[in-house]
C-alpha cells in the first residue's frame, strides 16, 4: 500500500495553481516574496488567504504588518516571479531590482502586474511550517485579463530559503 503522504505530494506536484506576488511592510521595512498557497476564503464578507513559509523574511515583517498586497502574474512576469521566490530578502533589497510604488499603508505595490489588491490582515491561521494571513480587500486595480502565471511554469524556480 503506498504511504498517503507520498501520494498526496505526487498528486498536488501535478496541480496548476495560479502563483502571486506578496509584499509587505512594517517598521520601515519592506519585503515579498512568491507565493503558491493562497486562495478567495469567503465570500460575504470577502476575504483571502495567504500563506507565508515561517522561514521566509516576508513572514516576519508581515507578522508585523497591518496590510498586505498580492499580485497576479502574467506569463510576462516570470523575471519578476524569479526575483521574488529565488532571492531572499535577507540577502537582497529586489525592490531595488523592479518598478514599485507605496500603496496604502507604505505597502509596494508592483507596477506591470496583471492585477493586485491591498488587503487588511483580519487573522493569522496557523498551517503547519507556513502562516496564514486572512486579508479584507481595501484597494485593487485590474489591468488585464487576470489569468496568472502558475506553477507548472515556475517550477523551476530554486528558493531563496529551502522548504
Amino acid at each position: 500500500m503506498d504511504d498517503p503522504e507520498a501520494v498526496f505530494h505526487r498528486l498536488v506536484a501535478g496541480l496548476d495553481y495560479p502563483m502571486f506576488i506578496v509584499t509587505a511592510e512594517a517598521e520601515g521595512t519592506r519585503a515579498g516574496c512568491l507565493v503558491g498557497f493562497a486562495t478567495q476564503c469567503s465570500i460575504r464578507p470577502v476575504r483571502f488567504v495567504v500563506y507565508l513559509s515561517e522561514k521566509n523574511h516576508t513572514c516576519g515583517v508581515a507578522r508585523r504588518a497591518g496590510f498586505l498586497g498580492v499580485h497576479v502574474l502574467g506569463p510576462d512576469d516570470r523575471a519578476l516571479a524569479e526575483l521574488f521566490g529565488h532571492e531572499t530578502g535577507d540577502r537582497v533589497d529586489k525592490f531595488a531590482r523592479c518598478r514599485w510604488r507605496p500603496g496604502a499603508e507604505g505597502v509596494p505595490i508592483l507596477d506591470g502586474c496583471r492585477g493586485w489588491f491591498l488587503g487588511r490582515i483580519t487573522g493569522r491561521v496557523e498551517g503547519g511550517d507556513h502562516q496564514g494571513f486572512v486579508l479584507e480587500p481595501i484597494d485593487a486595480a485590474l489591468a488585464g485579463d487576470p489569468g496568472g502565471l502558475g506553477f507548472q511554469s515556475l517550477k523551476g524556480i530554486e528558493p531563496g530559503h529551502e522548504a
